[in-house]
């Protein structure tokens, strides 16, 4: 009998005695499920994150930034420097003429999440009326857009799903007074839809701040950013850092989705150790059990790769049947679902889209997984002395 053919009859015979085995099999299938799901789900909120924060980009509009901040939070722009900021060149004027410049100031607040009623943090951004001209992707879904001079405020849709009071006539209170929330805005699924929109100066005095955080522009086309750059970075009054937005969500959307990734992997990892544990267990008892067997095989002629193979086949089935029923569960239960992550600025809600990739990536860590625990069972079957087989039984 061939090589080839012997392979087949081993497998076979070993693949029929599963159902014998089903406690111990169904130990490394759930395993590896686990690992799969966690592995999947982690990936899809790094991609989740770095959606949001692309989405929050266009070329054709900047953002200028104190010199040396890394950050919009970080940053501190005086009413001198947004003047300054406002006679560059290459800014889009709206429709009634006025100058596409946002000055934004940028604050943590205190807010109760709906989830279990505990404090949280969320961004209440200072916005100027020209806000929703430089952010043409910002749209009412409900009630109206906040007044200048009041406490008012305008809730981004994640924001207001995820935190209490603050639908449309409900109240928000922080810097000493109540914010009185007067609409519900959407932003294409971006950062800006987990924050607050309050009136600037408004927010500025209660907060007691004398200046902004960043500036955000309109520009006329994206080829007018380098002119408008270069005549920031040459003027001496300001001392400002400018780049274009989609480099500037770029980098944290990268910084962000890098974090998830190498948090995804090591609990993935640390999980995969168990899973691996337990299929080197259930597989050097699968061969135990199978040792007469495997000798009787052995002694009519049957050699020691058909052996190695048949194992390997068995582990590697158990751990695909595990990876397809861990990524069924991360897809069914979590897939367009909301996650949120935060900082002590504020928190950025996600959503969990789990595609192919992420599927195809978290089988084929089953399958090494699979073929690492069923390695060492395989090699030892193989090297099993017939007659101390047949002498055990």
């Amino acid at each position: 009998m061939s090589a080839l053919r012997q392979t087949f009859a081993i497998t076979a015979i070993g693949l029929r005695t599963i159902p014998e085995r089903l406690g111990p099999a169904s130990v490394v299938c759930i395993g590896i499920a686990g690992v799969v799901a966690v592995l999947i789900t982690v990936l899809a909120m790094g991609g989740g994150l770095r959606t949001a924060q692309a989405q929050s980009a266009r070329a054709d509009r900047a953002i200028v930034l104190a010199a040396g901040s890394r950050a919009e939070a970080t940053s501190f722009l005086s009413r001198d420097d947004v003047a300054v900021i406002a006679s560059a060149p290459g800014i889009r004027r709206a429709e009634n003429g006025a100058l596409a410049v946002s000055a934004e100031l940028l604050l943590p607040v205190n807010a109760t999440r709906k989830s279990n009623g505990q404090n949280g943090t969320v961004t209440v951004r200072g916005v100027t009326p020209l806000a929703t001209v430089v952010r043409s992707d910002v749209r009412l879904i409900a009630g109206r857009m906040l007044a200048t001079g009041v406490r008012e405020i305008v809730v981004g849709r994640a924001a207001n799903a995820q935190f209490a009071n603050l639908d449309v006539g409900g109240s928000a209170h922080f810097y000493n007074g109540d914010w009185t929330v007067v609409g519900v805005f959407a932003s294409g699924g971006d950062t800006h839809e987990s924050e607050l929109l309050a009136d600037a100066d408004t927010l500025m005095s209660a907060a007691r701040r004398t200046g902004f955080n960043a500036v955000t522009v309109g520009l006329d086309t994206p080829a007018a950013f380098d002119g408008f750059r270069d005549a920031l970075v040459n003027d001496r009054r300001v001392k400002v850092d400018v780049e274009r937005e989609t480099d500037y969500f770029g980098q944290r959307s990268a910084q962000a989705g890098a974090v998830m990734d190498v948090v995804a992997t090591t609990i993935a990892g640390i999980m995969a150790i168990g899973a691996l544990l337990g299929a080197l267990n259930t597989m050097y008892s699968a061969v135990s059990a199978r040792g007469v067997e495997i000798a009787t095989l052995r002694a009519v002629g049957f050699g020691a790769t058909p052996v190695v193979v048949s194992v390997l086949a068995e582990a590697e089935l158990l751990a695909l049947l595990g990876g397809c029923f861990g990524a069924a569960i991360a897809w069914l239960l979590f897939n367009d679902h909301s996650f949120t992550t935060g900082t002590v600025t504020g928190q950025t809600t996600g959503y969990l889209h789990i595609d192919a990739r992420l599927i195809v990536e978290g089988i084929v860590w089953a399958a090494l997984i699979g073929l690492l625990g069923g390695l060492f069972p395989a090699m030892h079957a193989a090297r099993a002395s017939v007659a101390d087989a047949l002498r055990v039984s």
